[in-house]
């Protein structure tokens, strides 16, 4: 007997018939689907978590249908994900079509990035944010001792896009500039989602800073029209350049 997985259609779940399944994705622009010999298969294709996947591999149609309708739910928690793209790195300050421009940076002075050393309780660490729009700047920065890079990198993200929140800024056309692949991959990716979905936990282990991340997967979805781009630090985007001056400052001053 075959199952069919829809993963991208009119309706999201796991169907017994292909007729079933073929209502869902025949005509469907960027229709994912796939045929699996078992039910587990089927669910892990689906992204399901654990609890999940047991309710769907019970023989109750209930059960089933109970595991279906969670990813359904799940399909509509993505439809309020903002629609993202990663723009290759430029050497050029020129975001004239964008309403909104922010930079976010962070950064610390540890062992950490020695290997096999960690970060020690009396390490400074920071972060950094700048906000440009209609003419006008905006800038904060801010740090503590015994942090982590990463964590620095994304509690900048963080602050920045609560400060445009703030400012009422998240629907106008907005570009994000980081040098961290470490917080653009998993949003541009779409990893993020994943974790999410799967009780916060990565498919090959622990997830560190989840709170910083669920943190990033609730304000995300406020910003209907934003992209990112990717910058090579400490060369000669302006505003990378600025946030970075900003969180050493800081740090200079701790």
């Amino acid at each position: 007997m075959k199952f069919y997985a829809v993963k991208k259609g009119r309706k999201i779940g796991v169907f017994r018939t292909w007729d079933e399944c073929k209502e869902q994705v025949d005509g469907f622009s960027g229709a994912e689907y796939k045929s699996f010999s078992n039910l587990l298969e089927a669910s892990q294709y689906l992204n399901l978590s654990t609890d999940q996947k047991r309710a769907i591999m019970k023989p109750s149609e209930d059960n089933l249908n109970a595991a279906i309708e969670k990813v359904k739910a799940q399909s509509r928690l993505l439809d309020d994900v903002p629609k993202v793209k990663s723009k290759s790195a430029t050497s050029k300050a020129d975001y004239s079509q964008y309403e909104v421009v922010i930079f976010s940076d962070g950064g610390c002075r540890n062992h950490g990035n020695i290997k096999g050393s960690h970060v020690q309780k009396n390490d400074k660490a920071a972060w950094a944010y700048l906000i440009e729009y209609d003419g006008k700047r905006v800038s904060k920065a801010g740090g503590e001792f015994g942090a982590t890079n990463n964590q620095m990198e994304l509690t900048g993200f963080i602050q920045a896009m609560k400060r445009s929140l703030a400012l009422k800024l998240n629907n106008k056309k907005t570009i994000f500039v980081l040098d961290s692949r470490y917080v653009l991959r998993p949003i541009t990716e779409k990893w993020i989602w994943s974790w999410r979905n799967n009780g916060w936990k990565r498919s090959k282990g622990e997830l560190k800073n989840k709170e910083l991340w669920q943190e990033i997967s609730r304000l995300l979805p406020q910003f209907k029209n934003a992209e990112f781009e990717w910058t090579h630090g400490h060369e000669d985007n302006y505003g990378n350049n600025f946030v970075d001056k900003a969180l050493n400052v800081y740090m200079d001053k701790m």
